[in-house]
């Protein structure tokens, strides 16, 4: 790999494997170590596609979901089974995995801004703006669109359907447009206690010895000739098991 070689947002891939290497390291003991990271499914991530797979889960602190997706990832891929067990796999990093983030997000700071550079997406959400939902929705800028495009092109990409950490919101219609337009392999994840043992940014242990929980269910069966995007919307919110329905089960706060 030549030390000014750049992927397809121009970043320098040297730098970038280098910022997972010591970032992987320094948040290695926050899942396995300070808290037990409970993996399912390492085997499906091992026999997909290298490019134009598309993750959605659900969503419990900024940053925090996303890095334990770069550890298990990465640790699948390395041949490890349901275990992020000796770091030494973040040596040699997937270097094309992108994850969807608001812009406003990434933009709120240093430490926010280098993890951008590790493979942010950013968009500007058409709903929300800081912080707070607006009334009138933005249009959805396409230069947003173009990008998922290159890195699904490019490779994987992790995107949070909700929009947002709370649960048991709408699922936005974005994810199913894009994923009705560029027809990747979509798989969901499920993950918990995050939320539990992390603050909301994801970046302050909040509490340790939680159990949290990350599983990767098989893609998504979708029929492009005859699913709507309604069809596709719901499908994913049962597959991220963030359909109104469970909330029969438990109550929002359990």
């Amino acid at each position: 790999m030549g030390l000014l070689k750049r992927n397809p947002f121009g970043h320098i891939l040297f730098i970038k494997k280098w910022l997972i290497r010591i970032f992987g390291c320094i948040t290695h003991r926050r899942y396995r170590g300070f808290n037990d990271l409970q993996i399912e499914g390492s085997e499906i991530i091992r026999s997909l596609p290298d490019k134009n797979v598309l993750f959605i889960s659900n969503h419990q602190t900024y940053f925090a979901d996303v890095v334990a997706m770069f550890h298990v990832f990465n640790a699948s891929l390395s041949g490890r089974e349901n275990t992020i067990k000796n770091v030494g796999y973040i040596w040699q990093p997937k270097m094309n995995i992108y994850y969807v983030a608001a812009s406003e997000t990434m933009k709120a700071g240093l430490l926010p801004r280098i993890l951008a550079y590790v493979g942010a997406i950013t968009v500007e959400r058409t709903w929300r703006a800081g912080g707070k939902d607006v009334e009138e929705k933005r249009e959805v800028n396409p230069n947003d669109t173009e990008n998922i495009k290159l890195a699904l092109q490019d490779g994987w990409v992790i995107t949070f359907p909700q929009g947002t950490t709370k649960s048991f919101k709408p699922v936005r219609k974005g994810t199913a447009h894009i994923i009705m337009q560029h027809r990747p392999v979509v798989v969901p994840i499920v993950i918990d206690g995050f939320r539990r043992s992390f603050d909301k940014k994801g970046l302050r242990l909040k509490k340790k010895n939680i159990l949290q929980s990350f599983i990767v269910k098989e893609p998504l069966q979708i029929d492009y000739d005859h699913d709507t995007i309604e069809d596709i919307v719901e499908k994913i919110e049962f597959a991220i098991e963030q359909h109104p329905s469970f909330l029969k089960v438990a109550p929002i706060e359990a």
